[in-house]
């Protein structure tokens, strides 16, 4: 399909895809029209909403003529079917797609469509802002492959780029797609990871820029009912869509002649697809394990060799656990990833002069290879550095707003000299820490453990209080060095929550005891004012938060303690 274009013809056409987000449509379908480049046509593209969209829509077309409303049919379940619809009428000769839930920078069609203007390009890109709907932080999604402004002549001259797989931060040139007749995947999910692949492996030309060009919403725990579909990985049937879509693009891969790509794209699938699932695998029992190693395994037998011996020691070794089917020890194993968490027991082998991941020397040569932990020098590297455990294996409810923890730690190098150790607990729900020594005590070699009150009455918060998370460290020191590690708390245990009067009761605070629920499990503790800190000291330091009051505040909190 060919666009001749008039006077009339908008320069850039952005689909917004919409299905049952009557609330947000309008601030995303706001953000394109008051793009710093006018001259643009958007289109929604209704997935046969049920809710109050239709009407939403409408109102939005009736009152901007650059609006134009379309509704699908019926429901697609999906992203490409709304886009590949829109697509049919868009009268732009350059194309951009923006989901209901997100929004573009001001600049984003300007700055693209400059990248165009300059260049005979296939498609620009941009940086994505990560903005998490929890709190407000702001992170870039991928920065290291869109720090410069560069022009590549294909995906061979930088193969990371598969790891930026988003058909929203990117604005196309409707001639490109039409020539490839590139249309997004329906019928499946992670369209945009075949799409994309598509996309490189078929451009020519495509520019990078630095510039911000998406705001991405992130609701990284939202209930199951209203997660996306990335956040859906707790379901069977999302792991099985995420291998199907990998299998198409090693298929298209092989079918025009990239080939050469697939150690590069298999990497980004383990780095990123699978570690997804990984960091969640401590939290799925053994029926549920199972079946992911009966999903993941086949299709991990098919990928590039090279590209599994170019993850970090801890993600190979959950790997090859979940192919050996260890289901107990990749949840132990997970736990640690990101962390630096030592497994709790290591085993060397004599014989090689090898040391291997857990209780005793793998069967299998690949088995071998992959739980082989001798480079990381257990037994040698600094003790700050040092490979340690913290659990905690029990948690109880102490008198007024402490709680009592039973601790074990594992030191499966040894390195932690024999006899009792002086450890301390800190925490820091401000700039003061709250500090709480005890003793770990040896109960076989390389394994101790020891009780902690922690009372959270005693921790010294601002003068203005604090609001948010915080998750408590352990310390020890060892020849001259200290080691601070994490605290891993039981996956699921109740909430223990306390209110704290601090300040004789002039700042009382809500304090909450809870496991992370994600992640690697630490021990986690939020504080929320409550009373006269919320509505009346808070405000107050937030409209008067200059430089020289908050030196007066931190003056006068150290007065009142």
């Amino acid at each position: 399909m060919s666009i001749r274009t008039t006077p009339d013809t908008p320069d850039v056409t952005v689909t917004v895809i919409v299905h049952n987000d009557a609330g947000r449509l309008p601030r995303a379908v706001a953000s394109v029209l008051r793009q710093t480049h006018a001259n643009i046509e958007v289109v929604i593209s209704d997935d046969h909403s049920t809710d109050a969209t239709e009407d939403v829509a409408r109102g939005l077309a009736a009152h901007d003529p650059r609006v134009v409303y379309l509704r699908l049919p019926e429901n697609s379940g999906g992203c490409s079917a709304p886009r590949n619809r829109a697509l049919e009428i868009a009268r732009a000769p350059y194309l951009m797609f923006l989901d209901s839930d997100d929004e573009l920078p001001e600049r984003a069609v300007e700055v693209l469509l400059a990248a165009h203007r300059e260049r005979d390009l296939d498609f620009a890109m941009g940086a994505v802002h990560r903005i998490r709907v929890d709190g407000g932080r702001r992170t870039t999604w991928m920065p290291h492959l869109v720090a410069e402004r560069r022009t590549l002549d294909g995906i061979e001259a930088d193969p990371r780029l598969f790891f930026e797989h988003l058909a929203t931060s990117k604005m196309y040139a409707r001639a490109f797609l039409d020539r490839h007749d590139l249309r997004f995947p329906e019928g499946i999910h992670y369209e945009d990871q075949l799409f994309s692949a598509q996309a490189y492996c078929l451009a020519k030309t495509l520019t990078i820029v630095p510039e911000p060009v998406y705001r991405w919403y992130i609701a990284p725990y939202a209930a199951s009912e209203a997660a996306s579909i990335s956040n859906q990985r707790h379901l069977l049937t999302n792991v099985r869509d995420r291998v199907h879509v990998q299998r198409l693009i090693d298929a298209f891969l092989a079918e025009s002649g990239h080939e050469s790509l697939r150690e590069d794209k298999d990497f980004k699938f383990l780095k990123h697809d699978f570690r997804m699932y990984a960091g969640d695998l401590p939290y799925r029992d053994d029926a549920w394990l199972s079946s992911f190693a009966d999903i993941m395994n086949p299709y991990l037998d098919t990928l590039a060799p090279g590209a599994c011996a170019r993850l970090p020691r801890a993600e190979r070794v959950v790997l090859q656990l979940v192919r050996d089917r260890r289901l107990s020890d990749v949840r132990h194993a997970a736990r640690g990833l990101g962390h630096d968490v030592a497994p709790r027991r290591t085993t060397p082998d004599a014989a090689n002069g090898r040391t291997y991941w857990g209780d005793g020397v793998p069967h299998s040569a690949q088995a071998r290879r992959e739980l082989d932990l001798t480079d990381l020098g257990l037994d040698t590297r600094p003790f700050f550095s040092a490979r340690l455990r913290h659990e905690i294996t029990g948690i109880t409810r102490g008198p007024g707003a402490s709680v009592d923890l039973a601790l074990r730690t594992y030191d499966p190098a040894l390195r932690l000299p024999v006899g009792p150790q002086r450890a301390t607990l800190h925490l820091a729900p401000g700039r003061r820490r709250l500090t709480v020594p005890f003793r770990l005590s040896p109960v076989s070699p390389g394994v101790f453990e020891g009780h902690v009150r922690l009372d959270l009455a005693a921790a010294r918060l601002p003068l203005q209080g604090f609001e948010g998370v915080r998750h408590p460290v352990l310390r020890l020191r060892h020849q001259g060095q200290t080691h601070t590690g994490l605290l891993l708390a039981p996956l699921t245990f109740p909430r223990l929550t306390a209110r704290v009067p601090y300040r004789a009761g002039t700042a009382p605070h809500r304090v909450t005891v809870e496991p992370e629920g994600h992640d690697p499990g630490r021990l986690q503790i939020r504080w929320q004012p409550v009373g006269s800190t919320a509505t009346v000291i808070r405000p107050a330091v937030r409209r008067l938060a200059t430089p020289r009051v908050r030196r007066a505040a931190r003056l006068a909190a150290g007065i009142l303690h």
